[in-house]
């Protein structure tokens, strides 16, 4: 029998841990994935969230070494994606009796997923009462779903915040002062990039709602995926505040390229070589070495975005473009209109690959004050030290506000 874990008394974490996922949706994993579900035990047997259908054993295990499955009376799901709700069906079946509460979204959501098993919609300001505790609903779409919301414990003041707050991030500690800081925040920070950074004013809007309910309200917050955090609850609303949903641009630099013969490998030392002269910190991704989802978390905040190509087949490197395409679904054309861009890259027979580069971030809202930088075959020194030129020039002319 598996180990459920205790959060605070008569409130349990049931959730399963992936410790070989290292992909979610093409965004890297490299520390595994959790899915938390947690079960609260009152005169109403609760259970928010399921785990994905795979972990349906894990996941069960862990429920029944607190209380027969079968006596669950209330299931909470606060997101349909199915590495949330994969198990409803399971819990429905060995808890016929058992009511779902979900957002009116949610309703329909979940009947296209898993069929009429009989769900109750809430709204933000909805409330349930099952016993010595009340459950508070606050709606949250598109954080990261038009269905999502949180739900607040109001007795032992936990938010179970969804796809809010968390992180990819598997580990035998449940909690965010049982793990090591720095790689919790990095995670958490990851995460946000890559899955919540389109629906930015969304997000502002769920953290908002989360500060109305009182700097009292809250003493943990349990999310979806990762840690729970019960002594960094103000750092990780603060990273979602002033950094993550804020839209505010530091005075930070990425690189992104990819190189045929190193000539466009040339170049970007170059640019990136011109930030740091500037004072720009600077962050350089070769994309044969370094995976989209790693640059994201780098693009989140950087005031200045570079990506280069050789021509490759009349078109760019399909390395960049795969950067380009995803990151147009991260980042949305008004979320780029501060940042300025740089296209650059070698080419033999056309500049095509530096000139593709250049419309897409044309196309995406960057501010281009450079053409394209291109050089026909090897670059001379000479031309390098004119393109770091050129860039410190725009660094100077534009500088973060």
């Amino acid at each position: 029998m598996l180990t459920a874990v205790q959060v605070k008394p008569d409130v349990y974490w049931v959730g399963g841990v992936d410790w070989n996922a290292r992909s979610f949706h093409g965004y890297t994993t490299e520390d595994g994935i959790t899915y938390n579900a947690y079960l609260i035990m009152d005169e109403k047997v609760t259970l928010i969230d399921t785990a994905k259908s795979t972990f349906k054993d894990e996941f069960l295990q862990r429920i029944s070494a607190i209380i027969d499955p079968s006596k669950i009376d209330v299931l909470v799901c606060n997101h349909v994606e199915m590495d949330h709700s994969g198990n409803i069906p399971t819990i429905k079946e060995l808890a016929p009796n058992a009511q779902i509460y979900c957002s009116p979204q949610a309703v329909k959501e979940l009947t296209a997923h898993y069929g009429d098993l009989g769900y109750t919609p809430v709204k933000t300001g909805d409330t349930l009462s099952i016993g010595k505790r009340t459950l508070a609903f606050v709606q949250t779409p598109m954080v990261h779903w038009p269905d999502n919301m949180v739900t607040l414990d109001v007795e032992d003041k936990i938010l179970f915040s969804n796809d809010a707050f968390g992180q990819h991030f598997a580990s035998s500690a449940r909690f965010d002062d049982e793990n090591d800081y720095h790689e919790i925040m990095k995670q958490a920070r990851k995460y946000y990039a890559n899955i919540v950074q389109p629906y930015r004013m969304q997000a502002a809007n769920a953290v908002k709602a989360v500060r109305k309910l009182g700097p009292d309200a809250i003493e943990m917050i349990a999310p979806a995926h990762g840690v729970i955090w019960r002594s960094h609850v103000a750092d990780i609303l603060d990273a979602y505040e002033q950094v993550f949903v804020s839209g505010k641009l530091a005075n930070k630099a990425v690189v992104i390229y990819d190189s045929m013969w190193h000539s466009t490998d040339k170049i970007a030392h170059s640019i990136c070589d011109a930030f740091l002269a500037e004072g720009v910190a600077a962050h350089l991704m070769d994309l044969k070495e370094n995976h989209v989802s790693d640059a994201m978390d780098f693009f989140l905040d950087a005031k200045y975005v570079a990506v280069g190509s050789p021509t490759l087949n009349s078109n760019m490197m399909p390395t960049v473009a795969e950067f380009l395409t995803y990151m147009r679904g991260l980042s949305p054309k008004q979320n780029n209109t501060d940042r300025i861009g740089f296209a650059f890259g070698s080419y033999g027979w056309a500049p095509l690959g530096p000139k593709n580069v250049y419309a897409e971030l044309e196309a995406d809202g960057f501010q281009l004050p450079e053409p394209a930088f291109m050089y026909n075959w090897i670059p001379t020194q000479e031309y390098l030290d004119g393109v770091r030129e050129k860039v410190r020039a725009v660094v100077k002319a534009n500088p973060v506000a």
